[in-house]
């Protein structure tokens, strides 16, 4: 695959920077979407709430993707990363709102933290630029 089948969007986040990441790599068909969380910039959306951090987090990796010409119908794998097994359905309800009529595969995990104690899920997206009504 050459340089100019592989391009990258950047979202502004520090992390980026400090760790050498993109938000979002599109490589021949596929739009894969890093770890994404509900900050923006130095502020925590939905802090305590997992719904609306699954929302934020959520809404910012398809705002990654429509740098691609994407939408929801484009994404074909979520990945959701939680920290507490009690918010497993807040969490898909926030996915199931976004995603009902899409129906990506998906996985979702508890693990043990986040770089930030205050971080309650992260997601990732995998998006392909072949799919019908994007």
């Amino acid at each position: 695959m050459t340089s100019e089948a592989v391009r990258r969007v950047l979202s502004g986040s520090p992390w980026e920077e400090t760790f050498g990441y993109a938000r979002a790599v599109a490589a021949g068909d596929r739009v894969l979407v890093a770890g994404t969380t509900a900050f923006k910039g130095p502020v925590l959306y939905g802090e305590g709430d997992p719904y609306e951090q699954a929302k934020v987090a959520f809404t910012s990796a398809l705002d990654a993707i429509t740098e691609f010409g994407l939408g929801p119908a484009a994404v074909v794998r979520t990945r959701m990363y939680l920290t507490h097994l009690r918010d497993v359905d807040e969490v898909g309800r926030a996915h199931k709102e976004l995603f009902d009529s899409v129906r990506p595969v998906s996985t979702l995990l508890v693990v043990e933290g986040f770089v930030d104690p205050r971080i309650l899920v992260e997601i990732e997206l995998e998006a392909y630029r072949g799919a019908v009504d994007s």
